[in-house]
């Protein structure tokens, strides 16, 4: 088989990629290790920034979403017996963030892949990647009990954190940044009306609590919890009774709630590996980069990375300009750091730390006083909140 750009990976940063790809006319192939049920029924983030939402919008796959998703124009911050509101759309001169969850954004790319005819092998196994630092790279696979061999111009690897693109890079030629926190998320789904109208950020002394939503009868939240947790030990009631005890009296007392479609805990990562190209490789999404969920920009992220590619490849299959190639990384990079800045600084101030004395604790109280009461320090999360600018690839 021959295309131009093999894509490793069916998430929604590699079926993103090649429906925009597809719509330039730029041949790619998706090659993906799980089956389409196993990608379809991962749970995941649901805020997107205006940055994809306009890019779901460029590649035709926006007609549900703007339909069905809920824009939200501001978040609350509770902290201290106080709930402070965050106006995103006023502080920021007009931008907002749109609630759709990430397996309506995967399913509704997987549609707009088969409607397209673009070839995707799913559940193909022994992925290996070749030639990358050639002017010919290629993928071979096994589907269906069959070797294939697909010679393409460009590798796009968005198969995440464990798959095979980043592993295929010479240890030597990577510098890896990481910090691994010492708690993780414990989140419960279930048909029920969302507590708030905008989600809300709880700092209480008893860890953190995060009240989001998925639609209008379907809720996410979920509470700090310690890695030595088990999942098998917090049964419904003793999640939600946990729960109201971190949420303002006011908002614990309107909770509804009910059973679990699904509860697991997730520990929480920032994680870089620079560069996020190697010769014809490029690292999309959580292969090159992981944040934790506090600032809402794993997938977002993603979506950012995919822009960045899909218009340096727009220009390389169009005008020849592959010198416009060694410009990824760099680009990419730039707006990755903001990000992990951001979601480093969220988690630091909302979360309880095992090892935080008396005098951070007051340090944390006092950065959420000013930071609420501040225009400077409002804007500051308003900005960073729907997402920074693309930047330009020249």
């Amino acid at each position: 088989m021959r295309t131009s750009v093999a894509i490793i990976g069916a998430g929604p940063s590699g079926l993103l990629l090649g429906q925009l790809l597809h719509r330039a006319g730029i041949s790619n192939v998706i090659i993906e290790r799980q089956s389409a049920e196993y990608v379809l029924g991962r749970i995941r983030a649901g805020v997107l920034e205006q940055g994809m939402v306009n890019l779901m919008r460029e590649a035709g796959v926006a007609e549900r979403m703007d339909r069905e998703g809920i824009p939200h124009e501001g978040v609350e911050l509770a902290f201290a017996g106080r709930r402070e509101r965050v106006d995103l759309k006023a502080l920021t001169g007009g931008d907002s963030v749109l609630v759709y969850g990430q397996t309506e954004v995967t399913r509704d790319l997987m549609d707009a892949r088969r409607d397209s005819g673009a070839p995707a092998f799913y559940e193909a196994s022994d992925v290996r990647l070749h030639e990358l630092k050639s002017e010919t790279p290629y993928v071979t696979f096994m589907h269906n009990g069959e070797q294939l061999r697909l010679d393409c111009d460009y590798v796009a690897g968005c198969d995440g954190f464990h798959g095979v693109s980043r592993k295929t890079i010479p240890a030597e030629s990577l510098e890896i940044f990481e910090r691994v926190y010492p708690f993780g998320w414990l989140g419960l789904l279930s048909d029920t009306p969302p507590v708030h109208d905008e989600l809300i950020y709880a700092n209480h002394e008893r860890g953190f609590a995060l009240c989001s939503m998925r639609s209008t009868t379907r809720s996410r939240y979920y509470i700090q919890v310690g890695l030595d947790e088990d999942v098998q030990d917090w049964p419904d009631e003793r999640f939600w009774d946990e729960l109201k005890l971190r949420l303002p009296e006011e908002v614990a007392t309107r909770l509804v709630t009910g059973p679990s479609l699904e509860k697991s805990i997730a520990p929480l990562r920032s994680f870089v590996a620079e560069p996020m190209q190697y010769g014809r490789l490029f690292l999309v999404g959580d292969a090159a980069h992981i944040v934790p969920p506090t600032g809402a920009k794993g997938l977002n992220l993603a979506a950012s990375d995919v822009n960045t590619l899909y218009r340096i490849l727009v220009k390389v299959f169009g005008e020849g300009r592959t010198d416009l190639v060694e410009r990824y990384s760099p680009i990419c990079l730039r707006r990755v750091w903001k990000a992990e800045r951001f979601s480093w600084w969220m988690t630091s101030l909302l979360h309880r730390f095992p090892d935080t004395d008396e005098f951070s604790r007051r340090m944390q109280q006092s950065e959420l006083d000013y930071c609420t009461s501040s225009i400077a320090g409002l804007t500051t999360i308003a900005e960073n909140y729907v997402g920074l600018p693309y930047e330009p690839i020249e």
